[in-house]
């Protein structure tokens, strides 16, 4: 297991908390704490003319408390603060962090400006796996660092619904996506567009969200204008994720699902794949979830066991495919199975 330095890993961290810092320089009038169904969430209550409008700042915790307390001198230090995040970056680069190609990076920053991770959306699949980086200060091996194109951006439907009755993301998805020559691919049940193709390398865009049906159907997410694909399992990968700091330009702010549930999260997935051509998604899916076992053992190991012991209370479904998948890296199993006891 390689490191990344100790001076590389306190940089990526304080390239992460500027971009916190410059989410909350933005407020334009009054922060307002609103609580709803037991949790307390911040908005930002400015007018427009004689329009009182709410901009969503994020779920309420002590940091985001401290950071409202100072937003005036957050305000005034953006432009000492975005240089910073140009040096620490160049920094990070020079340290041998993964870099994030131009086409992927401007699609992420397009999507952070409309709001797609401030109302919910998370990171999920490869791209997030990446992000880990600079979270766990790691160094990825060659043949870690393959990736497909396509993203994969999930929240939850309630959460989104209850968003979109004060803010919405400031430009559609189409128009985000269609500036980037992708276009919505066609869907069986009309007007429910999840996945955008683009047209010159088939790369695929995808919005999904946790199914708590029998069924895996189309839902909608309202705060991001776009319907997604309900998917089984995700409520439990997607839970309490946290923030993430992409290395281009000066930075874009994103969240990723939390890197122990990550990790469970790809056994359960790597079971559900089918034999065959998925087989292959499996192998990589348990790769990567091994990768991260092995470090969250050494760094995290109460972390990753209160993410196992929530997974196992989940019903004997969750469990059996979690077994499945253990059954074919034995030493990982060993591994956790010496955890849970």
């Amino acid at each position: 297991m390689l490191r990344h330095s100790p001076i590389s890993h306190a940089a990526y961290h304080d390239l992460l908390r500027s971009l916190l810092d410059e989410a909350v320089a933005g407020i334009r009038g009054t922060p307002t704490r609103v609580v709803r169904g037991g949790k307390a969430y911040w908005y930002d209550t400015y007018r427009v003319g004689t329009d009182v409008r709410k901009s969503y700042i994020g779920e309420d915790s002590e940091a985001l408390q401290a950071r409202i307390a100072r937003h005036g001198a957050l305000k005034e230090e953006a432009d000492a603060r975005k240089k910073e995040r140009a040096r620490l970056i160049r920094l990070l680069r020079a340290e041998g962090f993964l870099g994030t190609d131009g086409a992927t990076g401007s699609l992420l920053a397009a999507m952070a400006g409309a709001g797609v991770f401030r109302l919910g959306g998370t990171v999920i699949g490869t791209h997030a796996f990446r992000l880990y980086e600079g979270e766990l200060g790691v160094r990825y091996r060659f043949d870690q660092t393959a990736m497909t194109q396509d993203m994969d951006i999930a929240s939850f439907e309630r959460l989104s619904l209850s968003l979109s009755q004060d803010d919405q993301v400031s430009t559609s998805m189409q128009d985000v996506l269609s500036g980037f020559a992708f276009d919505p691919v066609p869907s069986l049940e009309p007007g429910q567009v999840w996945r955008w193709r683009q047209t010159r390398n088939d790369t695929l865009v995808e919005f999904l969200t946790p199914s708590f049906r029998p069924e895996e159907d189309i839902r909608p997410l309202e705060a991001l204008g776009v319907s997604a694909q309900s998917l089984h399992y995700l409520n439990y990968l997607i839970a309490s994720p946290i923030p993430a700091a992409v290395l281009y330009r000066s930075g874009v702010l994103v969240q990723i699902p939390r890197p122990e549930r990550f990790a469970l999260h790809k056994l359960i997935v790597a079971d559900r794949r089918r034999e065959g051509m998925d087989s292959l998604k499996s192998r990589k899916d348990r790769r990567q979830a091994e990768f991260l076992i092995a470090i969250l053992l050494e760094d995290r190991p109460d972390d990753l066991a209160e993410a196992l012991e929530d997974l196992r209370s989940r019903g004997p479904q969750w469990n059996v495919r979690l077994d499945r998948s253990l059954a074919r890296i034995p030493e990982t199993a060993a591994r956790l199975h010496a955890l849970a006891a």
